[in-house]
């Protein structure tokens, strides 16, 4: 017997049931990778962060979150090329879905909306730099202030208080940059 359609498992009617020593024989997720594209740019590379939220409260399966990124990843691999974004999933399908009954009678299997996505989806331009969690303006002051190292496709913040030492160790890494 096939798997049941996501339509059955697209409400969440419980709490989340995660994979423990109590439930046991649960398959691994088909989503495996969590990061894409240019994994190593700097902080400087892309200063846009997009965001892709659910409106509603809905159970995603990890085969519908591998299929998101798959597409997402082809879209912008022909659309922006190969090196030029970096994708990153932050969410992880630790729920276990269960088995829940479902409408057998004649004619069950045409009671859906044709070709549409589940729930509804928004997507919100971030105002922070990439990644950071500092505001456009907050980052170009505190950058020109010599405040912010790069540390991959994020920044550390550079307190002025603190040890010499280390303050000075920052100062040879910024210089070196």
């Amino acid at each position: 017997m096939g798997r049941r359609p996501a339509r059955c498992y697209r409400y969440c009617k419980n709490k989340p049931y995660p994979k423990s020593r109590f439930c046991r024989g649960v398959p691994d997720p088909k989503i495996r990778i969590f990061d894409l594209g240019k994994k190593k740019a700097s902080v400087e590379d892309f200063p846009l962060c997009v965001h892709l939220v659910s409106d509603e409260y809905e159970q995603l399966s990890s085969e519908a979150l591998e299929a998101g990124r798959i597409c997402a990843n082809k879209y912008m691999v022909k659309n922006a090329g190969k090196d030029q974004f970096h994708i990153r999933m932050r969410l992880h399908p630790f729920h276990v879905i269960r088995i829940n009954k479902m409408l057998s009678c004649a004619g069950a299997d045409r009671r859906r909306a044709k070709f549409k996505f589940p729930g509804r989806q928004k997507i919100y331009v971030s105002k922070k730099w990439g990644f950071t969690k500092y505001d456009r303006a907050e980052y170009e002051e505190l950058k020109a202030a010599g405040r912010l190292a790069p540390d991959g496709c994020n920044v550390k913040y550079l307190p002025e208080h603190g040890p010499l030492e280390e303050w000075k160790k920052f100062r040879k890494i910024l210089a070196a940059v």
